[in-house]
């Protein structure tokens, strides 16, 4: 592994030094985000992606894009490239993970263990993994720490935290020195740079669909959950908010140390808050179809975000669910144009 302390020690002494960094899953919605917040610090990026879920149009301007498969990392990135990595890529969708868990084992585990052994023989120093709150299934307390059990209740969750596991492996055998980010509910927009998968699954992005009549209803799952007004409650995290955590894990990891922290904003939003928010931004009266609860749908989800706070130093700067929506809903507006 390359020596990392002369870099951190420099950019804590507040001089920016230049990185060369790989993120994979750059054309996604989180990717593109932090890909954007990497070049306006002045890192050189390229992005690898297939483009399965992304968008060719969503890799920020300055980012060099390869279209190919992250088993394909040690074909299109050579030793005296000089990276370090930043790992987005992987199917996101809890729901389908159950129907279809060969296609997140496949991809969210076992092409991300060849990209692990691939940074490995490569001497890449640093690894960021886009982890998730899933790995921690339904909590006995909340908020939740990183100390919580891991007990999740889908694929999806399963998958992630498999590779969470190898990483601590490979970080005590090898010397990598790697963060995982385990994120809550990410919403928002940065820009030009938004959420728009294949198949939306997220309450938002289907809640504004709904107010720009092109969604009939928006479907809500339960209202008899042991909350104040009967719906789940979930923590969110402005996406930009989480883009400056993954600049700032950069500066923190140690060479044979694998950190874990949580992402979100300490607090929660019911799902009838965040239709509330959708009809305040936008001016439109919601259709609300109920349907039962969806088995597995924990009551209430809400970070701890302390060590990141008190580790990387972050705190949200876009903690209002209102602006959330608002950023999020000009980007579903520019799209539509």
């Amino acid at each position: 592994m390359r020596n990392i302390t002369f870099t951190i020690a420099r950019r804590q002494a507040g001089i920016l030094v230049s990185m060369k960094i790989v993120v994979t899953g750059g054309a996604g919605y989180i990717g593109s985000v932090v890909t954007a917040h990497l070049l306006e610090a002045g890192h050189e990026v390229v992005v690898i992606d297939n483009l399965s879920q992304g968008h060719r149009d969503a890799v920020p301007e300055g980012a060099t894009l390869i279209e190919a498969d992250i088993r394909d990392f040690a074909r299109v990135i050579k030793p005296e490239d000089g990276v370090d990595v930043m790992h987005f890529a992987s199917y996101i969708a809890a729901g389908e993970s159950m129907r279809e868990p060969g296609k997140y084992w496949q991809n969210n585990t076992a092409a991300s263990l060849e990209l692990l052994e691939a940074v490995r023989a490569l001497g890449v120093p640093r690894f960021i993994f886009s982890s998730t709150a899933a790995v921690y299934g339904n909590p006995k307390a909340v908020p939740i720490t990183e100390d919580a059990s891991v007990q999740p209740t889908s694929t999806y969750g399963m998958t992630k935290l498999a590779l969470d596991m190898a990483i601590t492996s490979y970080s005590q055998a090898h010397g990598l020195a790697a963060t995982s980010l385990r994120y809550f509910n990410v919403a928002g927009a940065y820009g030009k740079y938004g959420e728009r998968h294949p198949e939306e699954t997220h309450i938002i992005p289907l809640a504004l669909a709904v107010a720009a009549g092109k969604r009939p209803a928006f479907l809500l799952y339960g209202d008899d959950y042991d909350t104040p007004d009967g719906t789940c409650i979930r923590d969110y995290i402005h996406v930009a908010d989480l883009a400056r955590a993954h600049l700032l894990a950069l500066d923190h990891v140690e060479s044979g140390r694998h950190d874990i922290y949580n992402l979100g904003n300490g607090r929660g939003f019911s799902n009838k808050e965040v239709i509330a928010a959708v009809e305040r931004v936008t001016g439109a009266g919601l259709t609300i179809e109920m349907r039962p609860r969806r088995e597995g749908d924990p009551a209430m989800l809400i970070a701890s975000s302390q060590r990141a706070q008190d580790v990387l130093g972050w705190r949200p700067q876009k903690a209002s669910l209102d602006d959330m929506v608002g950023d999020a809903w000009a980007f579903f507006q520019a799209q539509s144009r």
